[in-house]
């Protein structure tokens, strides 16, 4: 007779292992950064956020990284720029 193995997909809840610092009050002088996973059009909605973002809050720079791809994290080494460089980190995705 053949076994077969039947996994669940079901995960596990975890306790959070960071917590998340609040937004700044203003975004004046700050480097924001965006984290792009290459999900089709990200790329276009972080150039135009980060345009208004510097017209209308006062954004000091914008940063742009982009991961391999949507299906695996971002390498440490991004994560460690993106961590260094700026003040508050925005990832996300655009289908």
């Amino acid at each position: 007779m053949t076994m077969i193995r039947v996994l669940s997909p079901q995960g596990e809840p975890r306790a959070a292992t960071q917590a998340v610092p609040p937004l700044p009050p203003s975004f004046r002088g700050l480097t924001v950064g965006f984290l792009d996973n290459k999900k089709h059009n990200f790329d276009r909605l972080v150039l135009e956020m980060g345009e208004i973002m510097v017209a209308r809050w006062g954004v000091a720079r914008v940063v742009h990284r982009q991961k391999a791809n949507a299906a695996t994290p971002a390498a440490p080494d991004i994560i460690e720029a993106l961590a260094k460089e700026c003040d508050v980190v925005f990832a996300g995705s655009a289908d």
